[in-house]
């Protein structure tokens, strides 16, 4: 839980607030964008040089979709703060992080006065060191990384971390936030390490992300097992869609109820099937075809599944 004194500071009303409170209907363009296009400019928002800062999220106005010229991390302080990301809303909470890429379309709810989260402002070279640390393994934080820094545009424009109880990640995200808060020594140099530590301990936290293609990541999983059954793995899928093993094998739990292993066998056996009716290849032949080389465990599924050995379903009318 962050400390009541840091909550006390961020609850304080903003003037552009307190113009929202007395009757302006939208938010000041003019505070984030350089013409009349919506994007978010860093411009706006960085000065000094700056890498990275932060500002508190506008409340009580509904902010219209934009997209940044930045990257944006958002921590979830105190409430619930509602962003709709690519159409989609995810609904932050305390201690939970979200991530936005630069193509990104974003817009966010009005939020109440205890409703309040913390926008950090990063440019992307602020990463540099963030990708070195975190290795060569293909993972989603590390292809946004990449994504942000060379405008590459294959993975997910959006993460969202869902951390709220773990410790040590909100420990990291708040002693960011103090750094930036309250302007301490060395800012520059600790936000890096700090913002590098956080990104390392989110390596092994995948199992708590959710993305924003995720649907489309299924629809590339299910032709990549279509086109490469007989040797399909979840390790080549993963490296496929740029994601680690651990949260693929989640995604297509809860997407289709089945396990990896369970659609690929599916895929062999329905093409084994259609082999042994269309073809007169000999049993062994189709099994290897079809991507197994353990003949007898072969048969023994292919029962399992249709109820006839392979022989006799080939002769079954």
């Amino acid at each position: 839980m962050l400390d009541e004194r840091i909550l006390w500071e961020l609850r304080a009303i903003t003037e552009e607030e307190r113009a929202i409170l007395e009757g302006q209907a939208t938010i000041d363009r003019s505070l984030y964008m350089q013409s009349r296009l919506n994007v978010v400019n860093s411009q706006k928002l960085l000065s000094g040089g700056r890498l990275i800062t932060l500002r508190p999220n506008t409340r009580f106005v509904h902010f219209p979709e934009h997209t940044h010229d930045y990257v944006e991390m958002v921590y979830g302080c105190s409430g619930v703060v509602e962003h709709i990301v690519n159409g989609k809303s995810i609904r932050l909470k305390p201690g939970e992080l979200l991530f936005l890429g630069q193509k990104a379309a974003h817009q966010v709810c009005p939020a109440g006065r205890d409703d309040i989260a913390v926008n950090f402002i990063v440019l992307p070279e602020f990463f540099s060191d963030t990708l070195s640390a975190i290795g060569q393994e293909a993972t989603l934080l590390r292809q946004f990384l990449l994504d942000c820094l060379f405008q590459q545009n294959i993975g997910p424009s959006c993460l969202h971390f869902q951390v709220a109880d773990d410790r040590p990640i909100q420990n990291l995200a708040e002693n960011l936030l103090i750094a930036l808060l309250h302007d301490t020594p060395n800012r520059r140099k600790v936000s890096q390490m700090t913002m590098t530590l956080l990104f390392l301990q989110l390596l092994s936290h995948t199992d708590k992300l959710d993305w924003d293609d995720q649907e489309d990541a299924i629809l590339k999983l299910l032709r990549y097992v279509e086109g490469h059954y007989p040797q399909a793995s979840l390790t080549n899928a993963a490296r496929l869609l740029h994601t680690d093993v651990y949260s693929l094998s989640r995604l297509i739990r809860r997407q289709t109820g089945k396990t990896f292993t369970q659609l690929v066998q599916e895929k062999r056996l329905s093409q084994a099937a259609f082999l042994l009716k269309s073809t007169g290849q000999n049993v062994d032949d189709v099994a290897l075809a079809v991507g197994y080389e353990n003949i007898s465990y072969f048969h023994r599924i292919f029962k399992a599944a249709y109820g006839l050995s392979p022989r006799r379903y080939r002769l079954a009318k």
